[in-house]
């Protein structure tokens, strides 16, 4: 870096990039959209001859004579934001060795810089967007040098200045679509223990998957076991056909749509170098922007139905084209709400394209109506309950140790819920205090202290109560409570309102004169 005299301003070094290496530099910089489906339109003659500051029948010309050279690989490729294809550009190998020598040399091209300071430095080409912190490229550095003569900080067409301190992240920038996305789903289901005394269940997936029925949602209360019976039937079922094309998306608390649509994309072919219908245009490709959910269905409509490109998509594939896909979300309850609109495309595609959709849930999905159940039998639904008393008979025969509590003693603590069996199994106490902590952390302290109370008086009647008896003992005003209804924790029965037995054991345990309160109240 050299420090120049006032007086030696006029005698500014003069920069001048060729043709060829202004399209060499810019087509390296953007090298990462090279045999992209789709590539933005600097890519395109017009981008490149803004960027190059050429006009566009010198961008030819100078193309020519690349391809001449065997420099660069002329396309026709779809554009983003634009409806026709275009011809675009890109390096050969020997395209982007040429360019990084002449990037090693324009590097070293001095260029005049005023610093914050109003200091006329000057300086290497590489070193200029350091010093006027802003992200301008090198070709950009030296346009600017050969017309403006000297590059000033702060100049407003650099864009906003960008000071970074040692450990400070950059906001983030614009989104590369599909980064990472085959690590967000499993093609098949997890392993799990056996499966006792759901075969009535077992038997109704069975039944929906024959009849080639597009929707069914399995819901229940946590660590029912609702996971753990998809993935067991599935296992049977992919033992029939191996190549069934499955995927198990486990929902997050922190996903969003976006995330869901990328990954199934994913999964169903799509990727930058096969994008036909274009859909992945309709995702946005910066953080925080809306996403286009029902162009989105429509196009995806469109590529499902269109068998040969299906076929010629997965002609090399592992038993060839799948005739449908089977999507499994995974604790669904946690996108419900956030990706309600990419849920119900997903249902429509799942009534008219080749997919089926498995829906995992711990509580009752608003995403349709109950005329899709009962009217319309567009959607299928399987509550899942705890174990009889039979199947946690047989459960407990399976045991090593000689002594498991009797059958009935469990079942009468647990509501013949899996969880508390399977810590039984591993500490052979039916009430082990991590059961009592998972149905402490995953329910009950969760829920507000007016449900809790209402659950807590009802678990001290012998039998179901009337909804007008137990609103009136606890002061409740209106129907019975949405969120215990929808998770299963209050069940509306024929003689009234009941909870689930295994909520019913824990809460049990408050004795003392809390509990002779509540049994006040209900009499």
């Amino acid at each position: 870096m050299v420090r120049l005299p006032l007086a030696m301003a006029g005698d500014i070094p003069k920069v001048n990039v060729a043709a060829k290496d202004r399209v060499l530099l810019h087509l390296l910089a953007n090298d990462e959209w090279a045999d992209r489906y789709m590539v933005p339109p600097v890519m395109t003659r017009p981008g490149i001859a803004e960027a190059c500051a050429q006009h566009p029948p010198n961008v030819s010309r100078t193309m020519k004579d690349l391809l001449k050279e065997l420099l660069v690989e002329e396309h026709t490729r779809a554009v983003q934001g634009d409806e026709r294809r275009q011809k675009t550009w890109q390096l050969t190998e020997e395209g982007r060795l040429r360019a990084r020598q002449r990037q090693v040399v324009l590097d070293e091209t001095k260029v005049l810089v005023r610093n914050m300071e109003g200091d006329l430095l000057e300086v290497k080409a590489n070193e200029a967007s350091t010093l006027l912190e802003t992200d301008l490229t090198l070709l950009q550095i030296l346009l600017h040098a050969q017309h403006e003569g000297v590059l000033t900080y702060g100049d407003i067409r650099f864009g906003s200045i960008r000071k970074q301190d040692g450990g400070e992240v950059p906001k983030p920038g614009r989104l590369t679509p599909l980064v990472g996305v085959h690590a967000t789903y499993a093609n098949r289901p997890p392993t799990t223990r056996p499966v006792y005394g759901r075969d009535r269940e077992l038997d109704t997936l069975h039944g929906w998957f024959a009849d080639r029925h597009p929707c069914m949602v399995v819901h229940g209360i946590a660590g029912i076991g609702k996971s753990t019976l998809i993935a067991h039937w599935l296992q049977q079922h992919m033992e029939n056909d191996p190549h069934l094309s499955v995927c198990w998306y486990t929902c997050q608390p922190w996903d969003r749509a976006l995330g869901l649509a990328t990954s199934l994309l994913h999964r169903f072919g799509i990727d930058e170098t096969h994008d036909p219908y274009r859909i992945i245009e309709t995702l946005p490709l910066t953080p925080g922007a809306d996403m286009d959910v029902d162009a989105w269905r429509r196009r995806l409509m469109a590529y499902m139905t269109d068998a040969n490109t299906i076929r010629e998509r997965f002609k090399d594939s592992a038993g060839g084209p799948p005739p449908y896909w089977l999507i499994v979300l995974d604790d669904v309850h946690y996108i419900s709400e956030k990706a309600r609109h990419l849920l119900g495309s997903l249902l429509q595609l799942a009534q008219k394209g080749p997919l089926r959709v498995l829906l995992v849930s711990r509580t009752e999905l608003s995403v349709y109506d109950r005329r899709d159940v009962h009217i319309r039998d567009t959607v299928r639904e399987l509550p899942l309950k705890g174990l009889s008393l039979e199947a946690t008979e047989a459960w407990l025969s399976t045991l090593e140790s000689k002594d498991a509590p009797p059958a009935k003693e469990v079942h009468a603590a647990t509501g013949g819920h899996p969880l508390a069996m399977e810590l039984l199994e591993l500490y052979g106490q039916p009430t082990h205090k991590d059961w009592l902590r998972f149905l402490d952390e995953e329910i009950l302290l969760r829920l507000p202290d007016k449900e809790k109370e209402l659950l807590a008086t009802l678990a001290v009647a012998q039998s179901p109560v009337p909804w007008e008896a137990l609103a009136k003992g606890v002061g409740w005003n209106g129907l019975p409570p949405e969120n215990l209804v929808k998770h299963g924790l209050l069940l509306e029965l024929e003689d009234g309102m009941w909870l689930h037995e295994a909520l019913r054991e824990r809460l049990l345990r408050d004795v003392g004169e809390q509990q002779q309160a509540r049994k006040q109240r209900l009499n």
